[in-house]
C-alpha cells in the first residue's frame, strides 16, 4: 500500500512539472492556456497563447505575466494584466482600454504591438535580426509609465499618449511623434525613413543622426501631414541626415545644432529658440508645399494593425469559448 502511495505521488509530481513548464519563461505557478474567446473573469496565474493560435480577451483579469508564442495573437479590450507581456516572433498583441502592469516586449521578427487608450510599463522592441517580418509599434492616447526602445519596423507614438521616460530608437524603418508628451530624451538614429515630429512635447534633449529618409520637425515638410511644430525642453541636435531637414513652427528651450546634413536644413522664421541656432542652414525660403504622400505613415497604422486584429479575433471567435 506505502509503495503505491509512493507511486501515485511521484506521478502527480511529474503531471505538475509539465504543467509549469508548458509556457517558456513561466513563473513557478500554473499557466492558463487560451486558444478562443474569454469574458470578464479573472485568470489566477500566467496566460499563455500556443504558437498559430488566437485569443480575444474582454474585461479579463490577468493577475500574473501573458506569453504571445510565435505567429500566435492576443487581443485585449477592457482588461487588466498585471505582469509583463512577452510576445514572440510573428507574435501580435493588441491591447485598447486595457492596463498592464508590466513591461511588453515583442520579440526579434514579431509583428507588432497596437495599444490604444491603454497603460504599461516599458515597451520594447527587439531588433529585426535575420527576420523576415519587420515589426511595428503603434500607439495612441496610452501612457508608457517608462521608456520606449525601438530597434526595429514603423514607430509611432500618437493621439495624446504620454511616455515618462526616454524614448529611444536606432535602425527603425521610421520614427514618428505626433500630439504626444515625451518626459525624457529623444533619440532617433539610422532610421531607414527618418522622423517626424509634430504637435508634441519633449522635455529632454533630442537627438537625431544618421537618417536616411530625413526629419521633420513640424509641418510643411516633405514625409508627414501635421497641423502644428512642438515645444522642446532642452536642446535639439540633427547630425548627417540624407534627406532634407525641416524645422517649422517649433520652441526650442535650448540651442538648435545642425552639422552634417545634406541637403542642409531649413529652419523657418517662424521658430523661437532660446539658444540660437549653431551650424550651417540652407538660405531662408518660403515654406515648401505639403507633400502629396502626406498621411500615408498614418494610414499603415489602420492597415497593418487593423488586418490582423480583424484576422486574429475571427479566428478567437471561431475556436469558441478558451474555457478561462
Amino acid at each position: 500500500m506505502r509503495r503505491t502511495v509512493a507511486t501515485l505521488a511521484l506521478v502527480s509530481t511529474a503531471v505538475a512539472v509539465s504543467t509549469l513548464a508548458a509556457a517558456p519563461g513561466a513563473r513557478a505557478d500554473l499557466v492558463t492556456h487560451c486558444v478562443g474567446t474569454g469574458g470578464a473573469v479573472t485568470v489566477p496565474n500566467d496566460l499563455y497563447v500556443p504558437p498559430g493560435q488566437s485569443c480575444a480577451l474582454t474585461g479579463t483579469v490577468v493577475t500574473g505575466n501573458v506569453s504571445v508564442a510565435a505567429g500566435a495573437n492576443l487581443v485585449v479590450t477592457g482588461g487588466r494584466l498585471s505582469g509583463e507581456i512577452q510576445v514572440a516572433a510573428d507574435g501580435y498583441l493588441d491591447a485598447t482600454d486595457t492596463t498592464v502592469g508590466g513591461g511588453i516586449e515583442l520579440a526579434s521578427g514579431g509583428y507588432g504591438i497596437f495599444l490604444k487608450n491603454a497603460r504599461s510599463g516599458a515597451v520594447t522592441v527587439r531588433a529585426k535580426g535575420s527576420a523576415t517580418i519587420d515589426s511595428f509599434l503603434f500607439v495612441e492616447q496610452s501612457t508608457v509609465e517608462g521608456t520606449v526602445t525601438a530597434n526595429a519596423g514603423e514607430v509611432r507614438l500618437d493621439r495624446t499618449t504620454q511616455v515618462t521616460g526616454n524614448v529611444s530608437s536606432t535602425g527603425t524603418y521610421y520614427t514618428d511623434v505626433h500630439d504626444s508628451f515625451v518626459d525624457g530624451t529623444l533619440s532617433v538614429l539610422n532610421s531607414a525613413t527618418g522622423s517626424v515630429v509634430c504637435g508634441s512635447a519633449v522635455r529632454g534633449r533630442a537627438t537625431f543622426a544618421g537618417n536616411l529618409g530625413g526629419v521633420q520637425l513640424g509641418p510643411n515638410g516633405n514625409l508627414d501631414g501635421c497641423a502644428s511644430g512642438g515645444y522642446w525642453g532642452r536642446d535639439v541636435g540633427i547630425t548627417n541626415t540624407t534627406g532634407g531637414v525641416t524645422v517649422d513652427d517649433n520652441i526650442i528651450d535650448g540651442q538648435l545644432s545642425l552639422s552634417a546634413n545634406n541637403p542642409a536644413a531649413r529652419v523657418a522664421a517662424n521658430n523661437r529658440i532660446r539658444g540660437g541656432v549653431v551650424g550651417e542652414r540652407a538660405p531662408a525660403v518660403a515654406a515648401p508645399t505639403r507633400s502629396k504622400v502626406a498621411g500615408t505613415r498614418d494610414d499603415a497604422v489602420d492597415q497593418r494593425a487593423g488586418q490582423r486584429r480583424t484576422s486574429a479575433v475571427a479566428e478567437a471567435r471561431a475556436a469558441g469559448d478558451a474555457g478561462l
